[in-house]
């Protein structure tokens, strides 16, 4: 490299009008071993071995010839000094001098021990210096860590050592020793703190052997250290010194490695608790079994309160895919609608299939429903309920899901309470536990018989406390009762479990008892399950009683078909997902409705202001940024007759709170189906704002 480099273009001119003195200095450099370089002239040009060229990191090969100030700018003001000091005729030496040089284009501390010496020409005129260098930089932070650590040993022993002096528990570290009774049959003490004495009742421990010092219990002791020795699994264990009849608390680790063959032990005189123990457990023989009785009472509320935790956390989880699934699925169920309104007359073929994909679009929708019901986050609709009447109500309904061969009665209680809850939902989750049963009483042998019976029934406070969340108080009860297989303990266990199923392959989602937890959940009432194998199964649904009102009947209408909009309203359609925004467009199109676009709060606010016709403003809840709530309370306070409806895949939001919709708030989940739409944006723009 150094041949092939144009020293013409240089600062140091062509090589053969370098001076003898400069050509022998290069000679040196070259052929060294330890880095070096030097620099020549009124720039100091710069040659260099290649030793050095590693220090240079990617400065090499352009420094060959340059400046020295150019390849060294960054550390110049810091050398500059030690450079003319040597050009003045004296050799200067630094070791581990720390400079921010720059390594790939970033500055990076860095020590460096060098040695300049000054470099004649052949007139014996300093025109130049020579460097030899070091890079000491992981030398000095060795040298550092080594410093920071011997320090914090150091300090380490004095803690050691000030805990090991002042701690009130004794503490001692024992060494095991091959005695006459085997390898590892006896021990000594290698060390012993002052508060030995206080605790164990021994004095001069150091240097004792166990079975010198207590020898009739000798054998025990050995037995327990041995093992920690052996295994390393640290114990904590109380027992009796019974030399001093000290009764003691201890724990016992090993110290490592286990060549060393030591155990570290800590203990403290717990002689007085323990007798203060034995006479209370003398006085109320009774108080131990008070204690197992109170400790499993604790642990079932334990239980009880992760079964709530954990049902909680995977129905966040249910929650947030249903939402996700939802905006999908709207678009899918908007596209098809419009797809059978538009083009779909006149071919049977395509009809069917869209059907069919419409068919499985609905049954999306419904399991995403089921998902958002075991979280809990299905908006309900609730109201004054007689259940004797829904119950009757729905027998019908209950033979046809059932079938011929199976039996249903009902038992009805005289003077049920009325509750408060949605019947809509109320009915799903009785017809969800018929099913259920239906399927587990097709494989037991004997007659299938189900059972729908109400009673009135109060939840004391014992039987509160050992469910998380429960309230005590008055209840009207709906039980399921069937003749079916049962289930095991551990499978009854996990029933309410999302996507948890004993059913075959294709048989069943997993989702329809954990919807009905999570509707019973959120109406604020309790569900329990009673189930042996070969005995059937009986679940109890339990709803807060209604006080001070009468339930109301439960009315079911035909839907009526979805009105049309005259083509003069105009309504603003704010959704930040595209797809969706544009299925809600053209449905809303498609049933006569003039329509605005809006991807967000901001443009949605400018139209407004543009569009005083605007009727109404359809507008998804969750959006980044500003939400739908926030964006229709300012559109509010700016048009105060605007009309509002919500749509949401997800009603953890803004406008349902413990479940039940904000009074005055109107709200289409996703996705939703062209007449419905229809029928709630004709239902809003008729309705008071």
């Amino acid at each position: 490299m150094l041949r092939t480099t144009d020293w013409a273009a240089t600062p140091l001119g062509p090589v053969r009008g370098w001076p003898v003195a400069l050509c022998a200095a290069l000679a040196q450099v070259v052929d060294a071993a330890v880095p070096m370089w030097l620099c020549w002239g009124d720039e100091l040009a710069m040659v260099y071995n290649q030793a050095y060229a590693g220090m240079l990191g990617n400065k090499h090969p352009r420094a060959l010839g340059a400046p020295l100030r150019q390849v060294w700018g960054e550390v110049w003001d810091d050398v500059v000094g030690l450079i003319e000091s040597t050009l003045a005729g004296t050799s200067v030496y630094r070791e581990d001098m720390p400079l921010l040089v720059d390594r790939d284009g970033r500055l990076r501390e860095a020590w460096f021990t060098f040695w300049y010496t000054p470099l004649r020409d052949d007139d014996g005129v300093i025109r130049g210096l020579i460097c030899t260098a070091w890079d000491t930089t992981a030398k000095v932070r060795g040298q550092r860590r080594l410093a920071d650590s011997e320090a914090a040993l150091r300090h380490s022993e004095r803690q050691y050592q000030t805990l090991f002096d002042r701690i009130d528990e004794g503490f001692c570290i024992i060494e095991f020793l091959d005695g006459p009774d085997g390898p590892l049959s006896d021990y000594i003490h290698i060390a012993a703190n002052p508060a030995y004495l206080a605790n164990a009742g021994i004095a001069n421990v150091v240097g004792q052997r166990v079975r010198d010092m207590v020898p009739d219990e000798a054998d025990a002791w050995v037995e327990i250290y041995r093992r920690v020795l052996l295994t390393g699994e640290a114990v904590r264990f109380e027992r009796e010194l019974v030399k001093t009849g000290r009764y003691l608390e201890l724990a016992a680790f090993r110290v490592d490695p286990p060549e060393r063959r030591q155990v570290a032990v800590l203990f403290q005189d717990v002689t007085q608790r323990h007798r203060a123990e034995r006479s209370l457990r003398e006085l109320n023989d009774t108080l131990e079994r008070r204690v197992q009785a109170e400790v499993a009472e604790r642990m079932r509320t334990e239980e009880a309160l992760r079964q709530s935790q954990k049902m909680e956390a995977v129905g966040q989880l249910t929650g947030g895919i249903a939402h996700d699934f939802n905006n999908m699925l709207a678009v899918v169920m908007s596209s098809l609608e419009l797809l059978d309104r538009k083009f779909m007359h006149d071919d049977p073929l395509a009809r069917r299939y869209l059907d069919a994909a419409r068919n499985s679009t609905r049954r999306a929708a419904q399991l995403t429903q089921r998902m958002l019901a075991f979280a809990r986050q299905q908006p309900l609709k609730p109201e004054p309920l007689d259940v004797n009447q829904l119950v009757a109500g729905m027998s019908d309904l209950l033979r046809h899901s059932l079938g011929a061969g199976v039996r249903l009665e009902t038992v009805l209680a005289s003077g049920a309470w009325p509750t408060h809850a949605d019947p809509n939902q109320l009915e799903n989750a009785i017809l969800n536990l018929a099913v259920n049963a239906r399927d587990a009483m097709a494989d037991a042998p004997g007659e299938p018989r189900l059972t729908v019976e109400t009673a009135n029934c109060h939840l004391d406070e014992r039987y509160a406390t050992e469910h998380v969340g429960l309230r005590p108080g008055p209840y009207v009860m709906i039980s399921v009762s069937d003749t079916g297989v049962g289930m095991a303990p551990d499978v009854a266990a996990k029933a309410f479990d999302p996507f948890f199923t004993t059913k075959g392959v294709g048989r069943g989602t997993g989702l329809g008892l954990s919807q009905v937890y999570g509707f019973i959940k959120q109406s604020g009432g309790h569900i329990r399950i009673r189930s042996e194998p070969g005995q059937g199964t009986t679940v109890k649904l339990y709803m807060p009683r209604l006080v001070a009102l009468q339930a109301a009947e439960a009315v079911v209408g035909v839907e009526p078909p979805a009105p049309r909009g005259d083509g003069r309203e105009l309504v603003l359609v704010v959704e930040d997902e595209a797809a969706v925004r544009q299925l809600s467009i053209e449905a809303l199109r498609e049933l006569g409705y003039r329509v605005l676009e809006a991807d967000g709060a901001e443009p949605a606010l400018a139209l407004l202001q543009a569009h005083p016709d605007i009727a109404l403003l359809f507008t998804d809840v969750v959006m980044p940024g500003v939400n739908g709530r926030r964006l229709a309370d300012e559109a509010r306070r700016r048009r105060p007759g605007l009309k509002v409806l919500f749509t949401t895949g997800y009603s953890r939001d803004a406008v349902v709170h413990n479940g039940v919709l904000d009074p005055g708030v109107h709200l289409i989940g996703k996705p939703f189906a062209l007449a419905e739409l229809g029928r709630r944006v004709h239902e809003v723009l008729g309705g008071p704002a």
